[in-house]
């Protein structure tokens, strides 16, 4: 089996990029983001500006999670990195089991118009968020920024671009628990793995 560092290039770009469409997609499930989409939807009938919005705000927001993921890993000594990695991915994949709750509230914002009033509110809202948290992390463990924030934001608008369209009908036949639950044991293999196979 080849290592982490002797695989082709187009091979790592591909894993880090699925790695970062599921760990995102499923960390996303019932987060305060995914509510926010809710929220909007309900709001604003431009549809089409608020999932221009949700993309415009990830892209900026995961680049530069994505960068300073990929800077810590190459500042950290070599020894430590497959440690924090891996005990960061259990950290959050625990984090997920913690249910978000919808802190939208009716400001000045929100009298932006569909586009400014998401852009603003989803930067915001993911700053510090478990889905921002996740691709620092994956632009650790990848050191490949753009495969990661383009599987991140790909991630972020499979889990929020049918809650905009079909949110409360989504949101109905959507178990929390289980996708929290699926979402958290994830992590936590994928922080395992990160530690028992630290060259995988």
């Amino acid at each position: 089996m080849l290592s982490f560092v002797d695989r082709p290039p187009k091979e790592l770009l591909m894993e880090a990029i699925l790695t970062s469409i599921s760990t995102v997609a499923l960390a996303e499930m019932g987060d305060k983001t995914q509510l926010l989409a809710l929220f909007l939807a309900a709001r604003f009938a431009a549809k089409g500006q608020i999932v221009l919005g949700i993309l415009l705000a990830t892209i900026a927001n995961h680049l530069a999670s994505a960068w300073l993921g990929a800077w810590v890993a190459d500042w950290l000594p070599p020894t430590w990195i497959h440690w924090l990695i891996g005990a960061s991915f259990i950290a959050v994949g625990l984090w997920i089991l913690i249910p978000d709750k919808d802190d939208s509230d009716d400001n000045s914002v929100m009298k932006s118009g569909a586009f400014i009033a998401t852009f603003i509110l989803f930067f915001m809202a993911e700053i510090g968020d478990k889905t921002q948290i996740a691709t620092v992390i994956l632009g650790a463990k990848y050191q490949a920024i753009t495969a990661v924030t383009l599987g991140s934001t790909i991630g972020m608008l499979l889990a929020n671009v049918p809650v905009v369209y079909a949110g409360q009908w989504l949101m109905e036949r959507i178990n929390p628990d289980k996708t929290r639950l699926a979402a958290c044991i994830l992590f936590v293999l994928l922080g395992i793995a990160a530690i028992v196979f630290p060259s995988f």
